[in-house]
């Protein structure tokens, strides 16, 4: 009768605790999320009640307000430091397009079943979350924004305070949310990131879809276990859980059948940084139709399945995140730039709705419509591997410049090792000149962002001056280094416009002046003569144009500032 009593009173103490500490959406319709104000003080509450939670001010959002990180620790250690030796650590981000609020809801109820122990008790890791990113956006509620989606009554707003998409923002960090990202993750130094979405695009049968992050930009030795093991199993273990699943179904103006690639998420996403650490990252994206309650559960239970399966391999995970490590290293290939290999695929039976076409109510055009009535399972084919199409050469250093501000601020908050030189020093570098790029036409996130950037590799002797910096590339922060400052890099630095002083010219020249002086040059130089002749023989347009001509002989002679106009300033040494 005691023990009896005992199980008793122990299941109604965790029933009323749990009852106490409903959330917002829990004592909802199903079909609300919680407000900025509610979700702070339910997480102060939670704070305050449990030694295992603590709620942070680690950052701010564009509007000044704080940016929240709610950690789970059930460990008497609280340094990270030294809790991380031995310990693993999961970071969840929530909110960062709050019109897909899944994620805020489904963490709330994650973090109060750990600290009540109805989950139980990890013994192997801690669990931190942004409990939401995008604050200014979540302050901006309204119903409509969001016209695909299916719930809740109302929501956040997709851009932040200065109409940022946050989650392109991760590398050029033009907002106050990126940078305090950056300080968050450096501070956590995550073994596994989760990033919580909603999808938009076609309809299917599936509440969850998901992203594993771009498997070569990873690293084979993590890739290939991320994608073949734990991701693996999160996904049979959600199934067990009721949520079968599939990757994202990346495609735009089609239907599922025809089959999908990986998305390639560059790190201006999310995901797409955090890989440049070595971070197993996952973006789940529960589907915008769906009710919004299973949409939260969905979310929930993946999150609960990563809390497993790290608990158990979370040693594996920590030893081959070194031993991922020893693929970057310098005088290797580094592939910059990919594309999705078509002749390598896997199957997959995809369960969907049958796509039609009818004709349209508002234009008699047709229009794409999913028959739910009429559900399918087809086999398809998944594109998940890419091949390299441009590599570089990883050098031992790189310099940068001490009047390059700006990266050097950036390099700073993502926790790069560097060193001041202490001297002037002249030394033999690699440096690039910019041959070519293609730019958008509108501006894209703030940017007119390049793409397609070509160039050229020059030896020559550069002096650096005391307080210039030189970075080694043997350090965890590898991927993120090159993927910043070789200017091939799909989202490097170059690409954002950090370096767009360097392709205007500052000087010119008065036709009728130099008309006088570049003929002299042409009579002196003997080896110009021959290789302005043989252009006019090889262009034809060229030796029709007296402007063009005369501007290639000011282009080749030494009055041209060919020391800066599209020289890259960040160099690279290989020995």
């Amino acid at each position: 009768m005691k023990l009896q009593y005992l199980l008793f009173f122990l299941s109604s103490s965790l029933f009323f605790t749990q009852t106490q500490f409903q959330t917002p959406f829990e004592k909802g319709n199903g079909n609300q999320t919680v407000t900025y104000d509610e979700m702070n003080v339910y997480y102060q509450s939670l704070s305050k009640n449990f030694s295992t939670i603590q709620y942070l001010k680690k950052g701010e959002d564009d509007n000044g307000k704080p940016i929240y990180v709610v950690v789970y620790n059930p460990f008497p250690e609280k340094d990270l430091n030294t809790l991380r030796k031995d310990k693993a650590i999961l970071f969840v981000n929530n909110g960062i397009h709050p019109g897909e609020p899944d994620g805020i809801d489904a963490t709330m109820m994650l973090m109060r079943d750990l600290a009540t122990k109805k989950i139980k008790t990890p013994q192997n890791f801690i669990i931190a979350a942004i409990s939401a990113y995008n604050v200014s956006g979540m302050l901006n509620r309204g119903s409509f924004s969001r016209a695909n989606q299916n719930g809740p009554e109302q929501y956040g707003f997709r851009g932040n305070a200065r109409n940022y998409d946050l989650n392109r923002d991760f590398i050029k960090a033009d907002s106050k949310n990126a940078r305090s990202f950056q300080q968050i993750y450096q501070w956590l130094k995550p073994d596994v990131f989760i990033d919580n979405h909603v999808s938009n695009g076609a309809d299917y049968q599936y509440t969850f879809t998901y992203i594993s992050t771009f498997k070569e930009r990873l690293g084979n030795v993590l890739g290939n276990y991320f994608y073949d093991n734990y991701q693996a199993k999160n996904l049979q273990e959600l199934q067990k859980l009721g949520y079968e699943s599939t990757p994202y179904v990346n495609i735009h103006g089609d239907v599922p059948e025809v089959g999908f690639a990986s998305f390639e998420d560059s790190p201006r996403y999310s995901t797409g940084y955090t890989t440049l650490f070595n971070s197993l990252g996952t973006v789940p994206e529960t589907h915008m139709l769906k009710p919004y309650d299973k949409r939260v559960d969905a979310t929930y239970k993946y999150m609960l399945v990563n809390l497993q399966n790290l608990d158990k391999d979370y040693k594996k995970i920590k030893e081959l995140r070194v031993e991922n490590l020893k693929q970057y290293q310098a005088g290797k290939q580094y592939g910059i730039r990919w594309k999705i290999d078509s002749t390598k695929y896997s199957t997959m039976d995809f369960k969907g709705y049958e796509g039609k076409y009818k004709p349209s109510d508002i234009s008699g055009k047709p229009r794409l419509f999913y028959d739910r009535t009429k559900p399918f399972t087809k086999k398809i084919k998944l594109f998940t591997t890419a091949v390299a199409i441009n590599f570089i050469k990883i050098p031992k250093y790189y310099v940068v410049p001490q009047s390059q501000y700006k990266v050097i601020e950036e390099l700073n908050r993502n926790g790069i090792i560097m060193e001041a030189l202490t001297r002037d020093i002249a030394t033999s570098v690699e440096s690039y000149i910019i041959d070519d790029f293609k730019t958008v036409k509108n501006p894209y996130e703030g940017h007119y962002l390049h793409y397609d950037t070509k160039v050229t590799t020059v030896n020559n002797t550069i002096e650096f001056s005391k307080g210039d910096f030189l970075i080694p590339t043997n350090q965890e922060g590898i991927k993120y280094l090159i993927e910043t400052l070789e200017p091939g890099a799909v989202d490097s630095f170059f690409n954002w416009n950090f370096f767009d002083g360097i392709l205007a010219q500052k000087e010119y020249y008065s036709a009728y002046i130099f008309e006088d002086t570049a003929f002299e040059l042409l009579k002196n130089r003997k080896g110009l003569k021959d290789e302005f002749e043989a252009k006019k023989l090889s262009d034809k347009k060229f030796s029709e144009d007296g402007e063009a001509q005369l501007d290639w002989v000011y282009k080749h002679s030494p009055y041209f500032e060919n020391r800066t106009f599209r020289q890259y300033p960040i160099y690279r040494i290989n020995e």
